[in-house]
C-alpha cells in the first residue's frame, strides 16, 4: 500500500463508475457543494477530443469498417456486439482486458473508458409504468417493489429535461408519457403498420420510440454545451455536437465545472472498506491497472455505479468481520436474482405498396410497440410480456456493372426494390436465485481481483414467450399485407441484450433484498447502489433512463441525509 496523507485522499462522495448513472451522481453531488471523486477503471475519454472517428467518410477506413478476422479470434465476446466495428471498436472492452468465468454462456460486453457504455447505447428512452413496479407482487416472482411510478414520476421528468428525449404525448398508461422534445416521427411504411395495429387491436399501439436525442434548441442544453441531432446516425463513434446524451458530453463536464468534481481513470476498485466502529463504509481500496499500486480513498458517502456485473463483483469483494461474504450480504442473496432481456426473437416482411416512396437520411430511432401481453391480467401461459421494435427501409438498388460515365450515372441514379420490414423482440425475463454471479475461489485476474463467475440462462418462460411473440407478430404483419413474412431465433446468449440487472436488488424486507427504497444497502446505509444491480425486476423498456431517475432521487436523499448530520 503507497504511503499517503489521508487528507489529500478524502472527499465527501465516492462515486464508483463514470457511466450513464456514475455521471448522473456526479453531477448530482458537486452541484450541490459536495467534494466528490469518480473512479474511472478504463481510460481517459474527453468529449469532442478522443473521438478519432466521428467524422470519418467510409472510404477512410481501411477495412471499409469491418474488422480483420486476427481482431475477431482474439475477441469472440466482444466482436458479436454490434457496434464493434471498426469505427468504434475502440470503445468496447477486448476479451483479454478483463476475463470472466462462463458457468453458462454469457456474453458480457463492457465498455472501460470515461463515460462507460454511455458511449455506445442505442438511446431508446422509456418510463417503467405502474404495471412494472407492481408486477412482481402482482404475478408472484422476484420481490416487491419498495417504490412505485409516483415515487419516480418526478425524477423522471428531472431527468429527461436535463437529457433531452425525443418523442410523442401517447397517452398509454402501459408506457408513461415524459417531458418530451419534438419526436422524430415514423416513416410512410411505420405509419401504415401503425394503422393497422389500432384499426384491428384496442390495446396495441405503434409509436415513434422515443430516444434521447436532441431535436429542439432549449437553454438547458446550450449550457451544456451540446446541439441538436444531426441525423448522422454514427453515435457510437462520440457525437462531435453532442446531439445524443452521454456521460462524456453532459453530466460530467456539468460536475467539472463546478470546481467540486475530481476524476481518477486507469484504477480498479478492489473492494469497499468497512469501518467494524463506526459501523459504515469509510472508503475504498483502488489499484492502479498499470503500476498495480494500490491507494486508500476516504469518504462518508459511497454509491457503486460500476455496471451491473462489476457493482456486483465489487460489493462480493469487499469483505469483513462484520460482513465475511461481501458487503451487506447478510443474507446471503447478493449476487442473485440477475435477470436480462430477451432479444433472440426477430422477424422480416416485404410489402409491395407506396411504390412512389422511399425513405432518405439516417434515423436513430424506429417504431416501438409496447408491452401488450399479460398487462391487466394473466392471458398467456407464460409471465410477464415483450416490447417490439419495428423498422421499414425500402431496397435501394444501384447498377454497378458500368465504367466511367456509365459507371457514374448508375451509382447517382438508384432504382428502388420493395420495402423490407423488420422487428425484434425484448422480453422481459423472469429474475430467480439460480441466475446468479459469484468470485472464483483461486483463479485472479491481473490485479489480483478474484474473477466473477457467470451462471445466467434462459428459461422455459422465454422460449414461450419468443413462440408468442412470432405468432402475434406473423399475424399482425398478414393484417398490414406484408408478405414473405419470415421468423428468427438468433439463439444468441444472454448478455448481447447489454442489459444485465439485479444481484442487488431493492426490496422492502432486509430478509429477501440487499437495498432499500433509497438504494442503501439495508446493511451500510451510507452505501448507495443505483445502476442496474439495484433493479428488483427488468420490465421490458430499456432500462437507462430508469437507472438516471433512481440515482437522482437516491442523490437527493443522501445530501439531505448528510445535511442534517
Amino acid at each position: 500500500m503507497a504511503d499517503m496523507d489521508k487528507n489529500e485522499n478524502t472527499f465527501d462522495v465516492i462515486v464508483i463508475g463514470s457511466g450513464m448513472s456514475g455521471g448522473w451522481a456526479a453531477k448530482e453531488f458537486t452541484e450541490n457543494g459536495f467534494k466528490t471523486l469518480v473512479i474511472e477503471r478504463g481510460r481517459e475519454v474527453k468529449h469532442n477530443v478522443n473521438y478519432p472517428t466521428t467524422n470519418m467518410n467510409p472510404w477512410e477506413f481501411k477495412h471499409r469498417g469491418n474488422l480483420t478476422e486476427d481482431i475477431k479470434k482474439e475477441n469472440p465476446i466482444a466482436s458479436k456486439c454490434y457496434v464493434f466495428r471498426e469505427d468504434a471498436e475502440h470503445f468496447v472492452s477486448k476479451d483479454k482486458e478483463h476475463p470472466y468465468i462462463q458457468e453458462k454462456p454469457f456474453d458480457w460486453i463492457k465498455g472501460y473508458q470515461t463515460g462507460g457504455k454511455s458511449m455506445l447505447w442505442a438511446r431508446q428512452t422509456q418510463r417503467f409504468s405502474n404495471y412494472d413496479f407492481e408486477g412482481p407482487a402482482r404475478d408472484g416472482f422476484a420481490v416487491d417493489w419498495p417504490i412505485r411510478y409516483d415515487d419516480l414520476d418526478p425524477w423522471y421528468s428531472y431527468v429527461e429535461k436535463f437529457v433531452g428525449i425525443a418523442g410523442n404525448k401517447d397517452g398509454l398508461d402501459v408506457l408513461p408519457d415524459g417531458d418530451f422534445l419534438p419526436a422524430m416521427g415514423l416513416n410512410c411504411i411505420e405509419e401504415h403498420f401503425k394503422s393497422s395495429v389500432e384499426e384491428n387491436y384496442e390495446d396495441r399501439h405503434v409509436i415513434s420510440g422515443r430516444c434521447a436525442h436532441i431535436t429542439e434548441n432549449r437553454e438547458i442544453f446550450a449550457k451544456q454545451g451540446r446541439g441538436q441531432c444531426q441525423y448522422r446516425n454514427l453515435c457510437q463513434r462520440g457525437c462531435p455536437f453532442g446531439g445524443y446524451f452521454s456521460s462524456n458530453s453532459s453530466t460530467l463536464p456539468w460536475a467539472m465545472n463546478t470546481g467540486n468534481l475530481s476524476m481518477i481513470h486507469d484504477s480498479v476498485v478492489e473492494s469497499i472498506m468497512y469501518d467494524e466502529e463506526k459501523q459504515q463504509a469509510s472508503g475504498v481500496v483502488v489499484i492502479d491497472t498499470k503500476t498495480k499500486e494500490k491507494k486508500e480513498y476516504f469518504a462518508s458517502i459511497v454509491f457503486v455505479n460500476a455496471g451491473t456485473l462489476n457493482t456486483n463483483l465489487i460489493l462480493l469483494n469487499s469483505k469483513s468481520t462484520r460482513f465475511p461474504n461481501g458487503l451487506g450480504n447478510d443474507n446471503g442473496l447478493l449476487g442473485k436474482y440477475v435477470a436480462f432481456h430477451n432479444y433472440r426473437a426477430r422477424m422480416s416482411a416485404e410489402f409491395d405498396g407506396y411504390a412512389d416512396k422511399h425513405t432518405t437520411g439516417r434515423e436513430p430511432t424506429s417504431a416501438y410497440l409496447p408491452r401488450f401481453r399479460n398487462v391487466e391480467k394473466q392471458e398467456t401461459n407464460f409471465l410477464r410480456g415483450y416490447a417490439s421494435g419495428f423498422t421499414a427501409r425500402r431496397q435501394v438498388l444501384q447498377d454497378t456493372s458500368g465504367f466511367g460515365n456509365n459507371l457514374k450515372d448508375g451509382l447517382l441514379n438508384p432504382t428502388y426494390g420493395v420495402w423490407q420490414v423488420g422487428s425484434h423482440m425484448m422480453g422481459e425475463t423472469i429474475p430467480k436465485e439460480e441466475n446468479q454471479v459469484s468470485l472464483d475461489r483461486e483463479k485472479k485476474d491481473d490485479w489480483g481481483i478474484p474473477l466473477l463467475k457467470i451462471d445466467i440462462a434462459y428459461d422455459d418462460n422465454d422460449e414461450k414467450m419468443i413462440k408468442d411473440y412470432h405468432e402475434q407478430l406473423t399475424q399482425m404483419f398478414e393484417e398490414a399485407g406484408f408478405t414473405n413474412i419470415r421468423t428468427y431465433d438468433s439463439k444468441q446468449a444472454p448478455g448481447l441484450d447489454i442489459h444485465e440487472m439485479g444481484g442487488v436488488r431493492m426490496g422492502k424486507d432486509p430478509k429477501t433484498s440487499l437495498l432499500n427504497k433509497w438504494n442503501q444497502l439495508h446493511g451500510c446505509k451510507n452505501v448507495y447502489v443505483t445502476d442496474g444491480a439495484c433493479m428488483t425486476s427488468t420490465s421490458t423498456q430499456n432500462p437507462s433512463l430508469t437507472y438516471m431517475a433512481i440515482t437522482a432521487r437516491a442523490c437527493d436523499h443522501a445530501i439531505k441525509e448528510a445535511k442534517k448530520a
